[in-house]
């Protein structure tokens, strides 16, 4: 049998010649290490495969990459998918040329092909092997499509809104691997998970990347009766499944944050709360997001009910930076410290309604051990009701997270 090489070219960017997305100062500061090390050990080929690499590769990878971003206005055939997720999973075989072909698909003029060719590589960060995504995030540039416009039919004008939005999420999500050198979607959750474990400087530094990939996804902002063909309702499919994990994961960073809320500086407080806030608006976001899913046929099974946390614990956290303003970033007593920590049942599943009912009828304690838990524990139970019957890497919360695994 043939072993399948690689072609050896020159690094290119996706679609080089429209401006790149360049990394912001910040941004650089926060590149992670473990991401530079992992592009570093990426093996290259076996110079004993160029014999044999391109009429071979002609013949698997790259007959399958075309099949599946033709110009039919259908989404990409799942047996082409199935080949390129084959391809990449194997071992020793290099993305590199895979993913120069479709981006050169991604430069063509037809708003067809340049969706397919989107909804392709989507497919291939979510289902294939992490050398997929590790490699894009090493280009110096993925897609520039902001003012792509197909002109060329009616159909053109809307499906070319839904590109520009659908590149910029796919370059999010492509920048977010390379600053926190993991996909977010596919971590660990639970309380030993990546989220719940990291310190207050990791979380300072993670939420916000993960809040700027979420606002892409949400911003993708469909209704329903705009998702008219195969292709755009695939790629809605998919940001559906990518909303879901990765507002898991941003959910427990939540709670880790809440968890070391009252034990921060002043400045740690203002950054966290800011945080906090943009985390209630994005759950309100999410919310509509998926009453399109519902709408357009996604199993109800499938969609978790949310709801927005208690009132009374954003009150109890701005108390909390507003005491620490008044006393010079001071900490508090510690018997004052969680004087604003409402007591909330250690429940994973309670349900909205008996959370607030909790809120309303209890008022904040005073020392750390009447209420008996860390805040973590406390809040467990009004965060987690937040996504109902999600389950969010612990326990399953009831048939749905049963029967359906977001892996």
């Amino acid at each position: 049998m043939l072993q399948v090489c690689v072609r050896q070219q020159e690094e290119k960017a996706f679609i080089p010649s429209t401006p790149e997305r360049h990394l912001l100062p910040a941004e650089l500061s926060l590149l992670s290490p473990l991401f530079r090390k992992r592009r570093d050990q990426t093996p290259e080929p076996s110079p004993s495969w160029l014999t044999v690499c391109d009429a071979h590769m002609g013949s698997s990878a790259s007959k399958a990459a075309h099949r599946a971003t033709t110009d039919e206005p259908t989404e990409p055939e799942a047996k082409h998918l199935a080949d390129l997720i084959q391809y990449i999973n194997g071992t020793n075989m290099s993305v590199k040329h895979l993913a120069d072909i479709l981006s050169e698909k991604a430069g063509s003029s037809s708003w067809v092909v340049v969706f397919k060719a989107l909804v392709t590589v989507h497919h291939l960060m979510v289902h294939g092997n992490e050398r997929f995504i590790q490699h894009l995030a090493s280009r110096n540039s993925l897609f520039t499509l902001h003012n792509f416009l197909d002109k060329s039919v009616m159909e053109g004008y809307a499906m070319s809104t839904f590109i520009r939005r659908y590149s910029r999420y796919l370059n999010e999500k492509s920048l977010a691997y390379r600053l926190i050198a993991s996909d977010i979607t596919k971590t660990k959750r639970g309380m030993d998970g990546m989220m719940r474990t990291m310190d207050t400087k990791q979380l300072l530094n993670t939420l916000p990347v993960i809040q700027t990939q979420f606002d892409a996804l949400l911003n993708f902002n469909a209704n329903p009766d705009e998702l008219t063909n195969g292709i755009i309702h695939a790629a809605f499919t998919l940001l559906f499944k990518d909303s879901l994990r990765l507002f898991a994961a941003y959910n427990e960073g939540i709670l880790n944050l809440l968890d070391k809320y009252f034990d921060m500086r002043k400045n740690e407080c203002k950054e966290s709360l800011d945080i906090y806030i943009k985390f209630l608006e994005r759950t309100h976001k999410l919310v509509q997001f998926l009453k399109v899913a519902e709408q357009v046929g996604i199993d109800r099974n499938n969609i978790p009910y949310l709801t927005q946390a208690p009132h009374s614990l954003l009150e109890a956290l701005k108390q909390h930076l507003a005491s620490l303003e008044e006393n010079n970033d001071s900490l508090l007593p510690y018997s004052l410290q969680h004087a604003f920590i409402p007591s909330i049942p250690n429940n994973p599943v309670m349900k909205a309604s008996a959370s607030r009912a909790w809120f309303a009828a209890h008022k904040p304690v005073g020392a750390r051990q009447q209420c008996g838990k860390t805040i973590a524990n406390n809040l467990d139970g009004s965060l987690a009701s937040l996504v109902g019957n999600l389950n969010l890497g612990e326990s399953p919360v009831n048939k749905y997270c049963l029967q359906w695994d977001i892996q």
